[in-house]
């Protein structure tokens, strides 16, 4: 090998180290960047051919990769809407909110913008499944991005329920006298999500039996507007001599009775004034021949009366959004001042046969490629794709202590190169002494 071809191949060296030292800059700048993926170095000879093998003339080539596919630590966050995915999946990003090419990404600091839209520190938009109120994907194919809609949290208007049960635990008291009567309370609303009271009457017939009625109901804001037509009522009760609930029969309006179900009891209101459907609600009294939901033991008060321990029912007025959730399994639920919960989106995690084949965008955002293979959109927890951990965030797979290892070694490289190069001129300065 020439003087020349030395100093050729200690060039190639110094561009090569150089490199390396940029990679280990890079990712030594980013140590601290949520998702970030770091990059490495690959050194590979050539070798220039010319006529004669003696004046082969060899060198380095750099050439750098990044470790998509390595997984980074998870570590918490105070904002709920951060995630990290515990597995191979990632996010589905956009720089737009419509319209816009999907990009691949493990950076989940994801906040709510001004217009209500989930987007990360790089500004990319999360992309999921919008989903129907049943909780199912609204439209679309789910193996294809095109069904994916950027997930806003705003302006989510909370829906009514009307009530469909009613229940109530309460103790009538075994020293009333027959004939005693007492009223209770209970809340109820229609299909508009209209508050409407019902008074519950608890008359004793005899011995160890009382009548249910029911009065039409009234609005809760106003009991002197009846609202509905209440039908299902009486209901007699019976109860054993140990204070539990026996039976339960359904009475007519001659008085007859006809036994019913304890588990089956229902009443319905028609008729509504505010312009809500029908209601079915079933009612639980409890179960027969144990101590939950209704009973009847003394008071052990001078005047008998009914204590009522609680009573429920499963509907409500619309809501005012108060927050999101998200779960394990990438759904994204909206919670609201009335205690109503509905899953909106679900966030798909997309996985492929080569991640580390992924083009880099950003040191945490990619783009796929022939050598990546297809993205595959599937939900969290299936496969290799992983689940979700909200209020956490995935840290960079920067490890300090390899870069500065990497960094001795790129240097005492790159000061042997540049001393062959310093060399070969001292020997090239001696040949030009010797012409003269």
């Amino acid at each position: 090998m020439s003087i020349t071809s030395a100093m050729y191949s200690a060039t190639s060296g110094l561009m090569a180290q150089s490199k390396a030292l940029a990679s280990i800059s890079s990712n030594i700048a980013n140590s601290s960047t949520t998702g970030f993926k770091s990059t490495g170095t690959n050194f590979n000879s050539y070798i220039n051919k010319t006529s004669s093998i003696d004046e082969q003339t060899g060198g380095v080539l750099a050439s750098t990769y990044r470790n998509i596919s390595g997984q980074g630590e998870i570590q918490s966050s105070a904002v709920s809407t951060n995630m990290a995915i515990n597995g191979e999946g990632f996010f589905v990003v956009s720089e737009e909110t419509a319209d816009g090419t999907v990009a691949f990404t493990r950076n989940g600091s994801f906040s709510t913008d001004a217009q209500g839209y989930l987007s990360n520190s790089e500004g990319y938009y999360l992309y999921g499944w919008a989903l129907n109120a049943n909780g199912t994907v609204a439209a679309g194919n789910k193996g294809s991005v095109d069904s994916l809609v950027p997930v806003n949290v705003a302006n989510i208007k909370g829906t009514p329920k009307a009530t469909s049960t009613m229940g109530i635990d309460a103790n009538l008291p075994s020293d009333a006298e027959a004939g005693d009567s007492f009223t209770t309370d209970m809340e109820m609303f229609d299909s508009l999500g209209v508050s409407h009271s019902v008074t519950l009457s608890w008359t004793k017939t005899g011995e160890n039996t009382w009548n249910l009625d029911a009065s039409d109901p009234v609005l809760s804001s106003d009991a002197t507007r009846t609202t509905g037509t209440i039908a299902g009522f009486p209901i007699q009760l019976s109860f054993n001599t140990d204070g539990t609930l026996a039976s339960a029969a359904t009475v007519a309006a001659d008085g007859t009775t006809t036994a019913a179900d304890l588990s089956a009891l229902s009443f319905t209101v028609d008729g509504w004034t505010t312009g809500a459907g029908g209601s079915a609600v079933a009612l639980n009294l409890g179960t027969a021949n144990s101590n939950n939901g209704l009973t009847q033991h003394a008071s052990g008060d001078s005047t008998p009366s009914v204590s009522v321990e609680t009573t429920t029912q499963n509907g409500y007025k619309p809501g005012s959004l108060t927050g999101t959730t998200i779960g394990k399994d990438g759904i994204v639920r909206a919670v609201f001042d009335n205690g109503e919960t509905r899953a909106i989106y679900q966030i798909p995690i997309a996985t492929f046969a080569n991640a580390d084949g992924l083009e880099s965008v950003t040191g945490t955002t990619f783009t796929q490629t022939a050598a990546a293979g297809q993205y595959q959109l599937r939900t969290a927890g299936d496969a290799k794709a992983g689940t979700v951990t909200a209020g956490a965030l995935e840290s960079s797979t920067v490890e300090l202590t390899d870069e500065f290892s990497r960094m001795i070694v790129a240097q005492q490289a790159y000061s042997a190169a540049s001393k062959v190069i310093t060399t070969s001129q001292d020997m090239m300065d001696t040949l030009i002494a010797m012409k003269r």
